[in-house]
């Protein structure tokens, strides 16, 4: 996937996720970014919600699972899980996060694309906020790659951010819409159901307003008061939630 952009504004298929993982620049902006966004330091809420409904069973993919808290959240609930990502600082950590924990989980470098290098088989798919990050060419190709990895009947959850007005957030890029969702994987998955769910970030209404200047650099607007946070004080963002099976 591509990495970085010279045109000062992230978008799908350009987003410097590397630099993300390793305190860099946020891109279109000086901001250094001192929390990752989407690692809030365990599992996100709405995969637990999966994990203790029943919902996710057999060998599980968890597809960009950047620094690792899903798959080792997974593991952890006895789960044989293979966690993947482009970006190989993410991978990095990781790994030392699973062997800190005593838990054991397969990581790999893969282009999502393509998934070359990641095995066949698996009974579960799990996208915590990969599919917005695609273009729609990869998107495409992205939906067939998991496609050929998982079993005949396999399930996919997948979030993404929705193209819905965001409480306290104007983003113009990223999002997506249940059209994009239907068009890009119902050739590979027969999708079953699409649901707006909160989604927990690693940002606080502290650290928005500090950084509210660069944001807006990098076309995010923040109103601050408006925005929804959990019991922890975390901003919450609206995602679809996705569910399919294999074709």
């Amino acid at each position: 996937m591509p990495n970085g952009s010279d045109d000062g504004v992230a978008t799908p298929g350009n987003f410097d996720f590397e630099a993300f993982y390793q305190g860099g620049v946020l891109p279109g902006t000086d901001l250094v970014l001192g929390v990752v966004p989407w690692d809030i330091g365990g599992p996100q809420p709405v995969l637990v919600a999966l994990a203790e409904g029943g919902r996710l069973s057999g060998d599980i993919l968890d597809a960009g699972c950047g620094l690792g808290e899903n798959a080792l959240y997974l593991a952890g609930r006895g789960h044989r899980v293979t966690g993947f990502d482009a970006a190989s600082g993410a991978l990095e950590q990781a790994r030392a996060r699973a062997a800190s924990r005593g838990l054991d989980v397969t990581f790999v470098q893969a282009d999502a694309t393509t998934l070359d290098g990641v095995q066949q088989g698996f009974d579960t798919v799990v996208d915590s906020a990969l599919y917005h990050c695609l273009d729609g060419a990869q998107r495409g190709a992205y939906s067939a790659a998991l496609h050929r990895v998982t079993r005949p009947g396999a399930q996919l959850h997948l979030f993404c951010f929705a193209d819905v007005k965001w409480p306290g957030f104007s983003l113009p890029v990223m999002t997506v819409a249940q059209d994009d969702l239907r068009t890009h994987l119902g050739e590979h998955w027969r999708i079953s159901g699409i649901e707006l769910v909160d989604y927990v970030t690693a940002f606080t209404r502290q650290y928005l307003q500090e950084h509210q200047g660069d944001l807006e650099k990098a076309g995010v607007s923040v109103e601050i008061d408006a925005l929804r946070t959990d019991d922890a004080g975390r901003v919450v963002a609206p995602m679809w939630q996705l569910h399919a099976v294999r074709r």
